[in-house]
Parts: C-alpha cells; sequence; structure tokens
C-alpha cells in the first residue's frame, strides 16, 4: 500500500456473509467494555441475533464512523426521519 500500511486480509464465517437483522438494540456497560445485544423483535417473540462486546475507546471509533456515516447518507438520500420508539421496547425482557 502506498502509505506504508500493511493490508489485512479479512474473511468472513460462513454464517456471517448474509448478515443479521435487528430492530432493537439494548447496551450495557462495565467499566472495561461495553456490551451491545442486537434482537429482533417480532411480537409475541423475540430473537437475540448478535451481540459485540468492545472496550471503550472503540466504542468511541464506532460511534464516529456511525456519525459519520450517517451524515453522508443524509446527504446523498435526505434527512432520516426518527420513528417514535415500538411499544414493544418496554415488554422486553428474561421471563422464567
Amino acid at each position: 500500500m502506498p502509505d506504508g500500511k500493511k493490508e489485512i486480509k479479512v474473511e468472513f464465517q460462513k454464517d456471517l456473509i448474509g448478515g443479521v437483522y435487528a430492530n432493537t438494540l439494548s447496551i450495557q456497560h462495565t467499566a472495561e467494555e461495553f456490551i451491545m445485544d442486537f434482537f429482533l423483535i417480532a411480537p409475541p417473540t423475540g430473537v437475540a441475533t448478535a451481540r459485540i462486546i468492545t472496550s471503550p475507546g472503540h466504542m468511541k471509533r464506532i460511534i464516529q464512523a456511525m456519525q459519520e456515516n450517517v451524515k453522508k447518507y443524509e446527504e446523498k438520500y435526505g434527512r432520516i426521519k426518527v420513528a417514535a420508539e415500538p411499544d414493544h421496547k418496554s415488554q422486553i425482557g428474561f421471563k422464567p
């Protein structure tokens, strides 16, 4: 690469190639890490589709990258309208 950086070859695990859909996100944190749980909620049921655990420093970079990409998206396609939170959000939880 011209700037002296080495290229890192990345491969996707077969079960990740198609991606997963999530319409709900729950975020928790400790002093050392952020835990993001993604869910697909289709009442009356829901399923966890992914869990991402990352460091606080990396979380800041993720947020910055997301903000930059939302800005680019809105410049190209127009402002994203934020819908009201779904009713099921208060009903999410683990039940015995």
